[in-house]
């Protein structure tokens, strides 16, 4: 089946950042795009990677290579998911239905955010099996029903994302026209008129089937449209939650419960003693703390204190060899962010399956050159530093 117009030309993941920037008006790629104050720690989390390569064995018969992974009782077809992203159906008619679709049918998990526009029974009806991410409300009485309504539709991972005690210094939302809420404007419209197949397509369609986008999923009831002032209050009053709340969402919460957001290796220990199942080491793609480290340089530590829970990561993985980086540092499973979105906004479904089938071809090229089979396989042994010729990063065990 031939690809839409738009995709043959895309080779890499990298490359549907440039063709969603010219699809998307400037506020939401802009949104989509950027990170907090000097984008420190946005740049580090690529850079960390750049730092570490590989030391491949030969003619180690790979013929039989198989990237499947087994996940709180389900098999993936590859080590790799689609993140949790707000606002994703203002960057594609319906994104977050289109993510946790396309993510299904490629047998990869998907987590759907809490700052959705669509209600998560939908995308639970579109696509079972999607797991999902909370940002925990103010209140104890808010908390409980949230957990209640999303065990209600079906959901078996609840992702509690807990590094925004506050909300963080985004000045490049400010600097390219975004705000929460978004305010009419003649720069917004301006933006509009010259992305006209966003306007129809993804704004107007929206307008017209589904009326005034709502932030759907925030609390057990239907939260404000995205141009309410009301906005900023709901995402309030979240400085002063504690371990004591995770360890009461434990108890209500029957599927498996994941901690998003853990970057020191007291934190995993401590998810780990709340009855958590899994964690996620995730600086949120540099989009909070400014200046924190990538969480591939922290891995190894957390993953270590992590007392057999699983252990996952995201933050700044581009290619299928940081895929691998990730699993040889003791990730399990790594989940992948900003280029689904924009694989969204370029083709849909068939955008994000396409870009799912690149990084699943690339994992498949990098396992034979290194002389693996399965990701089980992929160890520190595989690793060196950079600039320190012959020397491995920590001892080596695939030899």
């Amino acid at each position: 089946m031939p690809l839409p117009r738009a995709l043959p030309s895309i080779l890499s993941l990298d490359d549907f950042e440039d063709a969603a920037r010219r699809r998307l008006p400037r506020p939401i790629f802009g949104y989509i795009a950027g990170a907090a104050e000097t984008n420190l720690s946005r740049d580090d989390n690529r850079q960390a990677f750049s730092e570490l390569g590989f030391v491949p064995r030969v003619l180690r018969q790979v013929s039989g290579r198989d990237q499947g992974v087994d996940l709180f009782g389900t098999r993936y077809a590859t080590p790799f998911g689609i993140a949790p992203m707000g606002i994703s159906a203002l960057s594609a008619y319906r994104g977050d239905i289109v993510l946790a679709r396309a993510a299904r049918q490629a047998g990869i998990a998907a987590i759907m955010s809490a700052t959705s526009l669509i209600r998560l029974e939908e995308v639970a009806e579109a696509a079972p099996g999607t797991w999902f991410q909370a940002y925990l409300p103010g209140d104890i009485e808010r908390i409980d029903a949230l957990v209640d309504r999303v065990a209600a539709a079906g959901f078996k991972q609840l992702v509690l994302t807990v590094d925004i005690p506050v909300s963080a210094n985004r000045e490049n939302n400010i600097r390219t026209g975004f705000s929460t809420p978004l305010k009419p404007s003649l720069r917004l419209a301006w933006d509009g008129l010259t992305h006209p197949r966003w306007t129809a397509g993804v704004f107007l369609r929206t307008l017209a089937r589904h009326g005034m986008p709502h932030f759907e999923n925030s609390f057990a009831t239907r939260g404000a449209p995205i141009m309410s002032a009301s906005v900023l209050r709901d995402f309030s009053a979240r400085d002063h939650l504690n371990w004591e709340h995770v360890a009461r969402i434990r108890a209500r919460w029957q599927g498996q419960l994941i901690i998003k957001g853990i970057m020191h290796p007291a934190d995993a220990a401590l998810a780990r003693e709340h009855g958590a199942d899994g964690i996620i080491v995730s600086n949120h793609g540099g989009r909070q703390l400014d200046g924190a480290v990538s969480p591939l340089r922290v891995l190894p530590e957390v993953a270590r204190a992590s007392g057999g829970m699983v252990v996952m990561m995201d933050s700044g993985i581009r290619r299928g060899t940081d895929v691998l980086k990730a699993l040889a540092l003791g990730a399990h499973f790594v989940f992948v962010g900003r280029p689904f979105n924009y694989a969204a906004a370029v083709g849909a479904d068939a955008g994000v399956a396409h870009a799912i089938g690149l990084l699943r071809d690339e994992i498949d090229r990098d396992m034979a050159m290194l002389g693996i089979v399965t990701p089980a396989e992929m160890g520190p042994g595989l690793l060196a530093a950079r600039g320190q010729p012959g020397q491995a990063l920590i001892p080596r065990e695939n030899g």
